[in-house]
């Protein structure tokens, strides 16, 4: 009998490989329509329409478990970090070297969030709302202060939320002085400064601040695991830092101190979020790494060593001509034999899905890994 772990990639942590590839595996499965022909499949007011309302942003405030997806990814580039660093270090990389590659890979996610935004839109814009646009931020502040004391990094990370609740809250320009009320708060007065346009479903570009805490601290999550407390240690400080950032959190939401707003990124939305990705990452070290229960791990490991590549993908080949090109067969074929348009757009998402996780795995065959 094969043992699942042989197919392990040597050097690379089992379980951030597991966590990363269900984040990006959720993100791809959003790139296919999934999420919305669900919704449009089943009926209004059911159990699994309530199910599947999960996987739709809130409208605003309060929290969904799709609000969590985008933070998980900023906190897996940080915990990835370290383990990338302690390698460039040790084979004798200095650190302007690593500052320069460091700055080319934030340069380089920039360009690509700018050029999805324009594929999004079939034209030319200047849209700065995409993950990897935000990531060009965190990364580049999580390095800057990477070797910095634990407190220094906590400190840092704290007082960019802090500055974010004093700019939402204290912000003088009439009509962008409502902290959190849509399109009329600091952040949507920034979006008209950079970019002369608010985005229809209230997202600002000024989240990239508070959520750069995302991964300085997931930067701090994969120091403790390399560290040398034990596993249960580990796990234990992990969990208690994620259940306390998720209480907190939510008692400023409950308390009316300040709301968990997702589209805006809210002090208590960073705090709940984190403590979430903190205590995901604690719940997958415990079961892949210490419990060593791995079967499972190979179908959304092959995603997650290709995450930036699968993600670039599923946003431009995928959504902008394979969803449409498969769904000539699909709309064919199940329309003829009388399958309802939500039954055919399920069926072909879920072939889409399919497809493309394909990809992923001829990649991982081949031992091909594509990292900016």
């Amino acid at each position: 009998m094969v043992r699942q772990w042989k197919t392990e990639i040597p050097g690379r942590l089992t379980s951030l490989d597991v966590f990363r590839g269900i984040t990006m595996f959720l993100l791809v499965a959003e790139g296919t329509g999934l999420y919305t022909a669900l919704k449009d499949a089943v009926p209004d007011g059911s159990i699994l329409n309530t199910l599947v309302v999960q996987f739709h942003h809130h409208e605003w405030n309060g929290l969904r478990f799709w609000d969590l997806v985008q933070p998980f990814f900023m906190f897996i580039v940080g915990v990835a970090m370290v383990y990338s660093l302690r390698k460039r270090w040790s084979r004798g990389d200095s650190w302007m070297d690593t500052f320069k590659h460091i700055l080319l890979r934030c340069a380089i996610l920039f360009a690509f969030g700018v050029v999805l935004h324009c594929g999004y839109r079939g034209k030319l814009v200047w849209e700065l709302w995409n993950v990897l646009t935000q990531l060009s931020f965190t990364i580049l502040i999580a390095f800057l202060i990477f070797k910095w004391p634990i407190g220094a990094q906590l400190g840092v990370s704290f007082g960019l939320i802090l500055l974010t609740e004093i700019l939402y809250r204290f912000f003088p320009v009439e009509g962008f002085n409502q902290p959190f009320v849509p399109d009329h708060n600091f952040g949507a007065w920034i979006d008209r400064i950079l970019m002369g346009k608010l985005n229809p479903d209230h997202w600002v570009a000024v989240n990239c601040i508070p959520t750069a805490a995302h991964t300085i601290w997931g930067v701090l999550a994969g120091k403790i695991l390399i560290g040398k407390r034990s596993d249960f240690k580990k796990i234990r400080l992990l969990a208690l830092a994620g259940l306390s950032g998720v209480i907190v959190g939510y008692l400023f939401d409950i308390a009316g101190w300040t709301p968990i707003i997702k589209r805006i990124c809210t002090s208590s939305f960073i705090l709940v979020s984190g403590g979430w990705c903190l205590m995901t990452l604690a719940f997958f070290y415990w079961l892949v790494d210490v419990m060593e229960i791995r079967r499972w791990t190979l179908f959304f490991t092959v995603v997650g060593t290709n995450s930036i590549f699968i993600y670039l993908f599923s946003n431009t080949v995928g959504m902008q001509w394979l969803n449409d090109f498969i769904l000539i067969f699909t709309g064919g074929f199940f329309g003829w034999i009388g399958i309802h348009r939500p039954g055919v757009l399920l069926i072909n998402a879920l072939i889409v899905l399919c497809l493309e996780w394909g990809v992923c795995y001829w990649l991982y065959k081949k031992k091909i890994f594509l990292r900016i």
